[in-house]
């Protein structure tokens, strides 16, 4: 008779609810990562490669993000990152084709609803395909060389001194001496 007679799974109550929290959250962490199960214990837990987690390291590549860079963002060892991605790091050649295959398609997609907007982006990508750019083209920078005249190298002090001790000041009387003065020793 100690025993209830309502199944298990109509039961609640704070006793069920705690139990249930507790046993879905001690398998993930604050970030979403998964906790091994030697969690605790002696030495390092092995790192646990995520479906979320390779999503996020063909983002990454696709991105242009070295491999040095994807390993710090992941909290992972660059050994770790090759052991565990190292089918995703095999695709880096094409991982911005397929990103932006991905993206394309989800225009598709937009368009099949009959928004505007993602029928434009396919509109724009396609033109720009048809031109052989993958983005919208820049100005071109501004041609400075041609139009203005090259500028004369800074003198120092020194330089600045010498010059004007060849060029005397003919408003005085000394000046005027030390300028027939060169005038006799150039001619």
């Amino acid at each position: 008779m100690g025993k209830s007679s309502t199944p298990l799974s109509l039961r609640t109550g704070p006793s069920l609810i705690r139990r249930f929290f507790f046993a879905v959250a001690s398998n993930f962490d604050l970030f979403g990562d998964p906790i091994p199960a030697n969690h605790g214990g002696r030495g390092r837990p092995e790192h646990v490669p995520t479906v979320e987690n390779r999503n996020r390291v063909n983002m990454l590549l696709a991105m242009g993000w070295s491999n040095e860079r994807i390993a710090a963002a992941l909290r992972v060892t660059l050994p770790t990152l090759r052991k565990h991605y190292f089918s995703e790091l095999r695709y880096r050649a094409v991982a911005r084709d397929r990103l932006d295959a991905t993206l394309l398609m989800k225009a598709f997609q937009g368009v099949d609803k009959g928004r505007l907007g993602p029928f434009l982006k396919l509109v724009e990508r396609n033109d720009l395909m048809n031109f052989g750019q993958t983005s919208r083209p820049v100005a071109a920078a501004p041609v400075e060389a041609e139009t203005k005249p090259a500028k004369p190298a800074k003198l120092g002090k020194k330089e600045e001194a010498l010059l004007a001790a060849h060029q005397p000041n003919t408003g005085s009387p000394m000046g005027e001496l030390m300028a027939r003065r060169q005038q006799g020793l150039n001619s």
